[in-house]
């Protein structure tokens, strides 16, 4: 599988230039020529090899328009230049490291199950940016990408406890796992409900990792994933369309646990918790029902009205035990609702907390690193939507609500940690569309604004 080592090279003596095109204003001679000749008005994304006298590649051009160049600019790059070593000229230094990231970012392709790979385009990076801090960021969006890919049969339950030990074991961190009816002793209850239905290799499990835990000075971040492996819908089945795609469904475990990677990684000071409850949404005669009332580790009742609302379930025991921790910041990321879609779109990822500033910060970050977020309403006036008659809190909202991302948001606030600031991001982790840079499939979304967010909060030294 890719690295980001792959494609972002310390140097290369036959590396050709990429320079910016911000329009076409100071292209002269031969090259305006070309770019005329080629309708290359350097409008954003536009990439142009340019000739030289002998008609092999000189140097290429990367449209950028003429405001501000977006950060993930370069993501066509790889796309779009034929294979071979390329540097950057003519950049300002942030631009040059945001574009270098773009660059490896661009270049992920999921070719486990291909004979043969096609070769890709290697970028030099400049001479002042730090390889290794861009690759780490660029491998953790990989991980990510590389588990939502992978399909249902090769990416259960156990291979997701498999991917978090391999992060815990890099970062040196604490593993736990609670696995099958052991679940039911330990008081995973929802979780427990949700994956029984399973086959017992594909048993229902909560991953927890714990790092710098005896650094009781500083300041503890949880993380919180979904990891449902695959989502039929259970008894209330999915039609065959919407099941299609459903491998993508732990996208959130996939999410925490890169993000939980970069952390690590950075040595940021902080302590860190990441919970993942990773379990199969299956069909069998052990199956939860409609109509069934769940507990769940917190003590509230549940009323299952549909169990293809099956994630917020299993987050309510996970987002508890985060809770038992006492953070000081929660994250929870989960492909929770389809109504977060119909609202936003596959691109733009809702992001829902009730504390101000981290959700300008978030926001901040989201904008600075060109991984975009849309901060959502806690509606105070749907939460009754999600009580019911016969038990605390209902999974499917009522319908009179109709803002389904925004009712699932308020149920996991039901279960959120008491201490500290909250946001949930209810990511799509796919991209439905192939374009240059962003081929149609897996995606990371909000974890490099995460990253930067904390970052800034928690600085070193």
């Amino acid at each position: 599988m890719i690295a980001a080592a792959d494609v972002l090279i310390t140097s290369s003596d036959a590396a050709l230039p990429v320079r910016p095109a911000r329009g076409v204003k100071g292209l002269e001679g031969a090259a305006a020529a070309w770019a005329a000749a080629n309708d290359f008005t350097g409008k954003p994304g536009q990439v142009l090899i340019v000739p030289g006298s002998s008609g092999t590649p000189d140097h290429a051009l990367l449209g950028v328009g003429e405001g501000d160049v977006d950060p993930m600019a370069g993501r066509p790059l790889t796309a779009k230049l034929p294979a071979g070593d390329w540097r950057l000229e003519g950049w300002h230094a942030a631009e040059a490291n945001a574009l270098a990231l773009a660059f490896a970012l661009g270049a992920y392709r999921f070719d486990r199950y291909r004979a043969k790979s096609a070769p890709r385009p290697r970028l030099a990076v400049p001479e002042d940016l730090d390889p290794a801090a861009t690759q780490a960021v660029a491998d953790a969006c990989f991980r990510v990408r590389r588990m939502v890919d992978t399909p249902a049969a090769d990416m259960g339950p156990a291979e997701i406890e498999a991917e978090a030990r391999e992060v815990a074991q890099a970062g040196g961190a604490s593993i736990a796992v609670v696995a099958g009816d052991a679940l039911l002793e330990a008081n995973y209850p929802a979780v427990h409900a949700v994956g029984r239905a399973a086959a017992p290799h594909r048993a229902p499990r909560l991953i927890e990792l714990g790092w710098n835990l005896d650094a009781e000075d500083r300041p503890l971040v949880a993380l919180v994933g979904k990891g449902v492996a695959f989502d039929s819908g259970g008894l209330d089945i999915k039609p065959a369309a919407g099941m299609r795609n459903m491998k993508k469904d732990m996208g959130g475990a996939a999410h925490v646990l890169g993000l939980a990677e970069l952390i690590m990684g950075a040595n940021l000071p902080v302590r860190l918790v990441v919970l993942v409850a990773a379990v199969e949404n299956a069909i069998s005669g052990d199956a939860f029902r409609p109509g069934d009332v769940l507990q769940t580790r917190k003590g509230l009742t549940v009323e299952v009205g549909n169990t293809d609302a099956e994630g917020r379930l299993i987050l309510s025991d996970a987002l508890t035990r985060a809770g038992e921790h006492r953070p000081d910041l929660t994250l929870d990321f989960a492909t929770l609702t389809g109504a977060a879609r119909v609202a936003l779109g596959p691109e733009l990822p809702p992001l829902y907390t009730d504390d101000e500033t981290l959700a300008a910060d978030l926001m901040t970050a989201s904008a600075r690193v060109g991984d975009p977020l849309w901060r959502m309403p806690l509606w105070p006036g749907y939460r009754s939507s999600v009580e019911a008659e016969i038990a605390d809190l209902r999974n499917d909202s009522a319908a009179w609500a109709q803002a389904g991302s925004v009712t699932a948001a308020l149920f996991l606030q039901r279960f959120a940690p008491a201490t500290g600031s909250w946001a949930h991001l209810d990511v799509f982790a796919w991209n439905p569309r192939a374009r240059p840079g962003w081929p149609e499939g897996a995606e990371a979304q909000g974890v490099r604004a995460a990253f930067d967010m904390l970052q800034r909060r928690f600085p070193q030294g």
